[in-house]
């Protein structure tokens, strides 16, 4: 878990994913000889700050988004949201400007949502959760599990990949506005047009820790049933764990796909947490494991 546990620590809230990229494309640069299949990399210009990875003939692609929520500061240490966090007062976040390092806690009143510093911050600045990365027998337990997790789940499911592509895209968390680009570049160079979505879902009453990954019939968005159908198909000759979700809220990029002027069908597959979108999001490691393994089948059989 060590690998996961220094992509928590790397800052990139939606809109600054540029660090989490650059941590992947040197991790890819020192690890990727060793691969099944060394990939095509699509990165730069026209780019913006996703990365794509291109393995042999591909048919399906790995959507997993880069970004984390967090908080931008506004005027007088005020701050606002990035996406969804949650802002429980005395919650410590962290984050560097102009004048240095910054920690501080979470505090509120009449006027709105501050962090508690010493100083005035500049206008702008993102902050994040402060990490504290737990890894016990059964669980891991971190801030930035979403999505975390979720490009980590695409490197191990890298190493022995054939036929594929692997998306890191950006602004998830904050309404997305990536995928429908990358989807057009994908669709018109290499004629994919179905999609997984690496990402993680919610502990509910339906969904449990332990219990295996979960595939989602419907969040937000509704996808195509005869394509879930076939996920559903191979994950259950696959014998690997697995729970079906049904929810009428929450999204990805799977939504973001739906919604491009390109057909794609998607389903979203991830492993599921409680404490979402706080700095104690909580995943049953046989759930992540379920999760690699019902990714390498998935690639394989669709």
């Amino acid at each position: 878990m060590e690998l996961l546990k220094q992509m928590c620590e790397v800052h990139a809230p939606a809109g600054e994913e540029l660090a989490m990229k650059e941590f992947l494309l040197n991790y890819i640069n020192e690890n990727q000889n060793s691969w099944k299949v060394k990939p095509i990399l699509h990165h730069g210009a026209g780019f913006q700050d996703n990365l794509m990875l291109v393995f042999g003939e591909p048919r399906t692609a790995i959507f997993a988004h880069l970004d984390s929520i967090g908080f931008t500061v506004k005027y007088n240490n005020e701050i606002v949201k990035i996406g969804g966090p949650v802002t429980t007062e005395d919650i410590v976040l962290v984050g560097e400007d102009s004048q240095g390092k910054i920690e501080g806690k979470i505090i509120k009143n009449e006027d709105g949502i501050f962090i508690d510093f010493n100083r005035t911050i500049d206008r702008g600045t993102s902050l994040t959760f402060k990490v504290d990365f737990r890894d016990t027998d059964e669980f891991i337990q971190s801030c930035y599990m979403d999505n975390r997790l979720g490009v980590w789940n695409a490197l191990e499911v890298a190493k022995s990949l054939e036929n594929g592509i692997i998306v890191f895209s950006t602004w998830e968390e904050h309404g997305g506005g990536s995928v429908g680009y990358l989807g057009k570049f994908i669709q018109e160079k290499y004629g994919v047009n179905q999609a997984l979505i690496s990402d993680i879902t919610w502990v509910t009453e339906g969904v449990k820790h332990g219990k295996g990954c979960a595939i989602s019939l419907r969040d937000s968005g509704i996808p195509r049933k005869s394509y879930i159908n076939k996920v559903v198909a191979i994950a259950k000759k696959s014998g690997i764990n697995f729970q079906l979700e049904v929810e009428d809220a929450g999204g990805s990029d799977g939504n973001g796909l739906q919604k491009s002027d390109y057909p794609w069908d998607w389903c979203f597959v991830g492993a599921p947490e409680d404490n979402v979108h706080s700095p104690d999001e909580k995943v049953h490691k046989d759930d992540i494991k379920a999760m690699v393994a019902l990714y390498s089948e998935l690639m394989e059989k669709l």
